[in-house]
């Protein structure tokens, strides 16, 4: 108990190698919502979402649809449901934090001692609200919450750029790295062999997208937005490996440039997998709520390829910020963390004896408190939308469909993120004053 209630060095309990406090307690609230990831994913597996009715007040007896009085049965949209109250609950969790975290400076601040232990008391806060989320007046909550999800997936792919670009130019530094100090040409080899991996995997999916998400006739809409992401991507590339872009940054190369060309075409393929036009989207999925839709046809999985892939990437992004600490200040500018030296100054608190995690934060934070819980609220609208399709009941409240929000939303990220990385090429050129280093 006293592990539970105390801070995070003592929740290592001799199973963890010794690790810096920051670090322990970001993965601790990273494990929170991946969490309630698991319990959305439960939710909205078709064979539990059919006993989600037998919760008192969650599907009343009446036929109320998402809070409206219909005459059709809501037990078909109550895995959609779940997940956004389950979505609507880790928000409302992390933004307490965030509230409760602003300017902490030190792990001297008094605050500091909640965001590093409590972690019983924590999870009780977090149950506590998931649980009064599941009793949330209908009304208008979907259709309202479905904007702030909007919203904040827009912001978490960004932010997934970002960090896809800091470790790109990690991967790179450090292999061009280990082959100056080692006079091994292996290196070089295998930075080819990846970047060739990674672009010869984009030409094929934006082959794949032409074949499936478009036809000879129609579907003008998926031919524009494939070819000018397809364009996009060969300027930023062509302008990775232009002699004054090399010779303002000398690790800018073909590996950063195809990586972004990748998650680029992956977020171009989940925004077309959103289009609402059957002829051109062979992956729409459509729930009809009407009683004779559900006798001909079970539940839809609402699992599909671009889902899944979302489902990876999220993962792997979010775990990154829970132990990135980058090399380049510029990054850690932008992410409001410090390089890895910073907080050094407080290992001379290295707690006693092995398996123990020790305060690295006495004399400064190494990542803002506030802006990482802002972080992992978007995560967690993130992976809210992700695990629905983006899909909302449409204006009949008789079937769950895919908006063009949803694809708007999804190409104008695409966009911003490879004007971002167009930017962090020529920076240098536009302001040479600067440090960019």
């Amino acid at each position: 108990v006293s592990c539970l209630c105390g801070s995070a060095p003592c929740l290592l309990c001799g199973c963890c190698p010794s690790a810096k406090n920051s670090t322990v307690s970001r993965l601790l609230f990273t494990f929170f919502l991946f969490l309630g990831t698991l319990v959305s994913i439960i939710m909205i597996i078709p064979g539990v979402e059919k006993e989600l009715h037998k919760l008192p007040g969650f599907c009343e007896g009446s036929g109320s649809v998402l809070g409206v009085q219909t005459h059709v049965d809501c037990g078909s949209f109550l895995g959609h449901k779940a997940v956004y109250r389950m979505g609507f609950a880790m928000a409302a969790f992390f933004f307490l934090f965030a509230l409760l975290m602003v300017c902490v400076r030190s792990s001297k601040d008094p605050r500091a001692a909640v965001q590093n232990g409590f972690w019983f008391f924590k999870f009780l806060v977090l149950v506590g609200i998931t649980v009064g989320a599941f009793y949330i007046p209908d009304g208008a909550f979907t259709s309202v919450w479905f904007y702030f999800g909007v919203v904040g997936s827009f912001l978490f792919i960004l932010i997934q750029l970002v960090l896809l670009i800091d470790f790109a130019h990690s991967w790179s530094q450090l292999w061009l790295r280990n082959a100056d100090e080692s006079h091994a040409k292996g290196w070089y080899a295998a930075l080819c062999i990846v970047t060739f991996i990674f672009y010869a995997t984009s030409i094929a999916g934006i082959v794949l997208l032409y074949v499936y998400y478009t036809k000879p006739e129609g579907c003008t809409e998926a031919k524009v937005l494939i070819s000018i992401n397809l364009i996009l991507c060969l300027t930023v590339s062509v302008v990775s490996i232009l002699p004054k872009v090399q010779e303002a940054q000398p690790h800018s190369g073909l590996l950063q440039a195809s990586l972004i060309t990748l998650y680029t075409v992956y977020v171009t393929w989940s925004a077309l997998a959103n289009v609402p036009v059957q002829a051109c989207n062979p992956t729409l999925l459509v729930r009809n709520s009407t009683s004779s839709a559900m006798d001909s046809q079970p539940l839809t999985t609402w699992w599909d390829a671009p889902s899944i892939v979302g489902l990876v990437i999220f993962i792997f992004c979010t775990f990154f910020i829970s132990v990135r600490s980058s090399d380049h200040p510029q990054v850690n500018k932008l992410m409001l963390t410090e390089e890895s030296a910073a907080g050094a100054g407080g290992e001379a608190g290295v707690e006693s004896g092995p398996h123990r995690a020790y305060d690295n934060e006495q004399d400064g934070v190494c990542y803002n408190y506030t802006f990482f819980h802002l972080c992992l609220l978007l995560a967690s609208l993130y992976i809210m939308m992700t695990l629905t399709n983006w899909y909302r009941p449409d204006e009949t409240l008789q079937v769950l469909t895919s908006p063009w929000t949803a694809v708007w939303v999804k190409i104008c990220s695409s966009w911003a993120g490879l004007l971002l990385y167009f930017w962090t090429l020529v920076a240098p050129l536009v302001l040479p004053d600067r440090d960019f280093s």
